[in-house]
């Protein structure tokens, strides 16, 4: 992958400057290119170093628990994102989720937290925000093949729990399918709060914990088993299966009251009604299928519990909700 061109785009005095080493915030330099083997970002007071590697920053040295996701985002790189698949099915769902307004979002500091293969990072950067897009995994090397050299694009991989920037420096921070897939979701989300400047705005989704009936459930009759499995044993079951399960599945959730329930025996993410090609349907419940069983950690909410996240950090404008995944929610740091 051709990414070392990137370095000087990510990384220039401005964008430097909104970096900090994580867990104690010192300020960070860049270290030349020519002094050292791989450039590195260098924590100014400790003399920790943290390697620049294909034009990314790096302050994990893997993917830890979510290793999974690497995987799947590299091999599922251009999927879900609006200008490759030829759909608005992105870019509705962040507007319908977040409820900001595309002219809003002109020139604002954007942390798209957990950003994957950069589908909302996307979306952001079309309506004219300035993204740090952040990933613990492998993913963020798609992230940039996707949406990058972009003027207003930087992307780091780092954990949730040690963010690598400065607090109170961000407009706007977006967190959409990755809190449930951390190992303490309510400490991911509290840790995110202090990035926002006054007056600065979240949006997070997660997933809705209750008995309700859904297809969707239907991964936690397996999933003692599917975590457990190797990554790509499992991706060659999903691969196989799918394809000549979803006629069936399509058949099947079609039959009135009992459909939910039917739909619930086989695993099988289908987006049949969506308006996407057949091949395109394959390709989607083949990633989300996977994205669904493969996962070390799946810990869904509810609404009373996401509303105390809110109350502790003290956000207020809190708009808690059933939608988009599950559960969304919004609020706003005071000024």
């Amino acid at each position: 992958m051709e990414l070392a061109s990137a370095i000087p785009v990510q990384l220039d005095e401005e964008r430097l400057a909104v970096f900090a080493a994580p867990g104690c915030s010192h300020p960070l330099k860049l270290l030349s290119e020519t002094s050292f083997a791989e450039p590195a970002l260098l924590d100014a007071v400790c003399g920790r170093r943290f390697p620049i590697r294909w034009g990314i920053p790096r302050f994990v040295s893997d993917d830890g628990y979510a290793a999974s996701f690497g995987e799947q985002w590299n091999r599922f790189r251009k999927t879900q994102l609006d200008r490759f698949n030829g759909t608005t099915i992105s870019r509705d769902r962040f507007f319908r989720g977040t409820g900001w307004d595309a002219g809003d979002l002109v020139g604002q500091r954007v942390l798209d937290a957990g950003c994957g293969a950069g589908r909302f990072t996307q979306v952001l950067l079309d309506a004219g925000a300035e993204v740090y897009a952040l990933d613990l995994t492998s993913a963020v090397e798609a992230c940039w093949a996707n949406n990058g050299p972009h003027p207003r694009l930087c992307v780091a991989q780092a954990d949730l729990y040690a963010v690598p920037f400065r607090q109170a420096v961000f407009d706007k921070v977006l967190c959409y399918g990755t809190l449930q897939h951390t190992p303490d979701p309510r400490r991911a989300f509290l840790s995110l709060v202090p990035f926002l400047r006054s007056g600065g705005e979240i949006a997070i989704d997660v997933y809705l914990r209750g008995w309700r009936l859904l297809p969707s459930k239907s991964k936690y009759l397996y999933r003692w088993l599917t975590k457990r499995m190797p990554h790509d044993t499992l991706f060659r079951i999903v691969q196989w299966y799918v394809p000549k399960w979803l006629p069936i599945d399509t058949q099947l959730k079609r039959i009135p009251k009992i459909g939910p329930l039917l739909g619930m025996l086989v695993p099988c993410w289908n987006y049949s009604h969506l308006p996407l090609t057949r091949a395109q349907v394959i390709e989607w419940g083949v990633l989300d299928t996977f994205d669904a069983l493969s996962p070390t950690y799946d810990v869904p909410q509810t609404i009373p519990e996401v509303r105390s996240w809110f109350e502790q950090a003290g956000l207020v404008d809190v708009r808690i909700r059933e939608g988009g995944n599950g559960i969304l929610a919004n609020g706003r740091k005071p000024s």
